[in-house]
């Protein structure tokens, strides 16, 4: 192994500095008016809008989109004897038991209870401390919903939208940190890519030519803990529960049987491509990933990728990195920011198409 694949492989080797001011606080508007660095091959790019798509992309690509919808996950609550609790609920394991990151979390030991609504009525919603988790340092809970409400219709009422820390002074909205074609209730974290599409740009995207279709994989811890080792090939990806149907499926052989490209909307949907590839062709798939793609990965589904900028040192660089390379990488993030690029989940994005790169 070179100096430069053993590189690859090196949590310091995906540093880089940001200054504060390049932290989106708040989105573009419209949402189609985020910039977009184009990265047409191993030494050219062009900078663009998200609203220039239509003509950067080729009558017969696909895009692929993930449906998820974020749950409000931030609960505020109380202990019984009226000790103040926030909780962030992170993934569902099974019915109505969560894993959540808690606080203060010394004080909540299993056989806690928690109860959550205005404290001068009946709780809407309760929570009883089942267990630690070790892996996460967060408890796992187990909801009792009194009324007759669902436990998403609970959230609706009394969660709020769990922004990422580094966004702190934002003001836009709930539902801007939320895709247009959210549909399925379970993630924890935006899939930020699709943030920039408007029912305007898909009907001009269409009128190209240009197809969508979606999968579900739902965002959880596993796509923001920090890569803790310094060989990266030691970090263990945290699994995702995924959904790519048959129709999916049968959409993306089609494309590529008649020519196109299939695009990514986001890591969340790479992950879940590749993901449910695994045995070597693309299959109809319902169940949980942990796949770390980093350089040296060898790609079976996609052709190109969208994506937002990421934080230094994440296992979301190393995934664009397999795409195009870490230097590179590191060489537009630089670009990025010395031409005032916004980054990160309110930021702007890049368009990686490496078709016949060497």
């Amino acid at each position: 192994m070179g100096d430069y694949e053993h590189l690859d492989l090196q949590l310091s080797a995906y540093h880089y500095e940001l200054p504060s001011e390049c932290i989106a606080q708040n989105p573009v508007e419209p949402r189609d008016h985020a910039r977009l660095l184009t990265i047409t091959s191993a030494t050219h790019h062009n900078h663009n809008h998200v609203y220039d798509l239509p003509e950067l992309l080729q009558p017969g690509d696909l895009l692929v989109l993930n449906d998820t919808k974020v749950l409000p996950a931030r609960l505020f609550g109380r202990k019984p004897e009226g000790a103040a609790v926030e909780i962030l609920l992170l993934e569902e394991r099974s019915h109505l038991e969560w894993l959540a990151l808690v606080k203060p979390g010394r004080r909540l030991k299993p056989g806690t209870r928690i109860h959550f609504g205005d404290p001068s009525a009946p709780p809407e919603l309760m929570a009883d401390v089942v267990a630690s988790d070790p892996e996460t340092n967060g408890r796992i809970l187990h909801f009792t919903i009194p009324g007759a409400a669902s436990f998403y219709e609970v959230c609706d009422r009394l969660g709020k939208m769990p922004l990422p820390p580094y966004i702190t002074n934002s003001t836009a909205p709930a539902d801007r940190y939320q895709t247009i074609y959210a549909e399925k209730v379970g993630a924890v974290a935006a899939p930020t890519a699709g943030l920039h599409f408007t029912p305007e740009l898909f009907e001009r995207l269409q009128s190209k030519g240009i197809d969508h279709t979606f999968i579900t994989l739902h965002v959880g811890v596993g796509t923001f803990r920090p890569v803790e080792s310094e060989t990266i090939t030691e970090h263990k990806m945290h699994a995702e529960w995924l959904d790519v149907s048959t129709t999916t499926v049968e959409t993306i052989r089609q494309t590529k049987a008649k020519g196109g490209r299939v695009i990514a909307v986001g890591t969340t949907v790479t992950r879940a491509l590749e993901g449910a590839a695994q045995s070597g062709e693309l299959q109809p798939f319902q169940g949980k990933t942990n796949l770390f793609i980093y350089p040296g990965y060898q790609w079976q589904v996609l052709d190109g990728l969208m994506t937002n900028f990421h934080l230094p040192e994440s296992s979301l660089m190393m995934l664009v990195s397999a795409m195009i390379g870490r230097k590179r990488l590191l060489q537009l993030y630089g670009e990025a920011v010395r031409s005032s690029y916004r980054f990160y989940s309110f930021g702007d994005a890049m368009l990686v198409l490496p078709e016949g790169w060497q």
